[in-house]
């Protein structure tokens, strides 16, 4: 009997994505793969909505995708420090249906069920059938290490200490396994007030990822080998909590390949087909990366005045609508937003596209010399496979200013741009940053080098006896095992 193992998605790009890179693992040894996904027709999930297209139209036979009916009445998801509380309640509303269908597949079958880390609510689902059930961790070991010791630093509060709240001014916290960290970077649910809903929902989260049978994360052990080692630590959280962590198997880097050549070629891949050698600063802010009007006409007015080609992605400001949805679409009105007659100062210089471009084609092109990035996780991997490739760092949210740590002064791939802590990045931070990167200064080149680096490691990594392969291995025996203990035990 073939063996099954269920993914279930997050309800983002960023987790989604890389989970679909995990399935075409699985199916390369052999396994069936079915995806769970939460009906993500709503209106403001566009973003996701295409990218679930994208793969379905061009995924491999043996990946069965079912979609689990719609709620009634689901809540809001808002643009908003209670955008998450809303997300686990969605994911916490779907636990009913999402038993329903495991319980819709013959037991023997189901080798493990592979959960989104913010979708850990489906554990009770799995736990009470027997299951064996893996969280996914679509980020880094770094911020798996935070994530999972927040909780018990949170408790350290009855016994006097100050909250992450009252730390967040410059204040830095001392994390087992990372670099210190100011508390400010922390991801913002847990900088509200400790008795607030979020709060509380967040904290319960993240520790309930410890219920896992193991946690993958989409990462490789040469790139965070002091985040890895602290994971496998034995003693990593017993000393103050009397809890261990389960098996940690790094198994990325699961990044999106590169799209096959098409006679519809995206615009700024043949303008950048018409540009020298690692000439162009790429500019771009993922799937929810919007400025304010004011952030990017200062934007603008630093790449004009640097010299330097440019390509940037623009997405129109959010405002203070909190009715706008994460992933929401907003078409920019170039003319209005920019400089006036900016374009027309840059043609041919400079290229700005609407929304989205293949960023995965445009960090593998040669024209492309630096990345300007919100550090999200998933475009740190992406930039590092592209080698040669170094960041300029511009966290916006979630758990990018961890990892603008991490980039900048651990891995070292990456310069800080001063200026996003306080809401403005000035042109002349923006100015003085590329040029440093982009032309031939010691700094510039070292970080090529170490990026470059990164990028033979993370191929290796995969190889016969790399160790991603090798942690993937042990997942599926692991996996196994421990589905053929509860079989003998039930």
């Amino acid at each position: 009997m073939k063996k099954i193992v269920v993914l279930y998605p997050g309800l983002a790009v960023s987790h989604f994505i890389p989970m679909m890179q995990l399935a075409d693992v699985l199916l390369e040894e052999g396994y069936d793969v079915v995806v769970a996904l939460i009906d993500i027709t709503m209106e403001h999930n566009i973003a996701l909505a295409a990218a679930v297209d994208r793969v379905i139209a061009s995924s491999k036979p043996a990946v069965t995708f079912h979609t689990l009916p719609r709620i009634h009445d689901p809540p809001t998801v808002t643009n908003d420090v209670n955008l998450l509380l809303g997300y686990l309640e969605i994911i916490r509303r779907y636990n009913e249906h999402l038993r329903e269908f495991l319980c819709s597949i013959p037991p023997p079958s189901i080798h493990a069920v592979i959960v989104d880390s913010w979708s850990d609510a489906a554990l009770d689902v799995t736990g009470h059938l027997g299951i064996p059930a893996y969280s996914f961790f679509a980020s880094n070991a770094s911020a798996l290490a935070v994530c999972l010791q927040l909780p018990y630093w949170a408790r350290r509060r009855a016994e006097g200490q100050p909250s992450f709240k009252e730390l967040a001014g410059d204040a830095t916290v001392n994390f087992h396994g990372v670099p210190p960290i100011p508390a400010s970077h922390l991801i913002r649910e847990v900088l509200e007030d400790p008795n607030t809903e979020i709060y509380r929902a967040v904290m319960n989260s993240l520790g309930k990822n410890l219920e896992a049978a193991g946690i993958l994360v989409n990462t490789f052990a040469s790139l965070e080998p002091r985040a890895v080692a602290a994971l496998k630590d034995p003693h990593f959280l017993t000393t103050e909590s009397g809890l261990t962590v389960p098996p940690v198997y790094c198994v990325g880097p699961l990044v999106e390949e590169a799209a096959a050549e098409t006679k519809q070629k995206h615009e700024c891949l043949t303008w950048l087909d018409e540009q020298p050698e690692r000439s162009v600063v790429f500019l771009c802010f993922g799937s929810l990366g919007n400025h304010s009007e004011t952030q990017l006409k200062e934007i603008a007015a630093g790449l004009e005045r640097s010299g330097h080609r440019f390509l940037w992605v623009v997405r129109a400001p959010l405002g203070d609508n909190p009715e706008k949805t994460f992933g929401d679409q907003a078409n920019p009105d170039l003319h209005t937003l920019l400089p006036e007659g900016f374009l027309e100062r840059t043609r041919g210089r400079g290229l700005v596209v609407k929304l989205w471009a293949p960023q995965v084609e445009v960090l593998r092109h040669k024209a492309t010399g630096a990345f300007v990035t919100h550090c999200g996780w998933n475009s740190v991997l992406e930039a590092i496979m592209a080698g040669g490739v170094p960041m300029l760092c511009w966290p916006l949210y979630a758990e990018q200013k961890m990892n603008k740590v991490l980039m900048v002064e651990e891995i070292g791939i990456g310069v800080e741009l001063a200026g996003w802590q306080h809401g403005l990045v000035k042109a002349d931070e923006l100015e003085a940053k590329v040029r440093l990167v982009m032309m031939e200064s010691e700094e510039g080149e070292q970080l090529r080098a170490r990026v470059t680096a990164h990028k033979e490691a993370a191929g290796m990594a995969w190889k016969d006896g790399g160790s991603s392969r090798m942690a993937f291995g042990q997942f599926l025996s692991d996996a196994a095992k421990v589905g053929q203990d509860r079989l003998t035990l039930g």
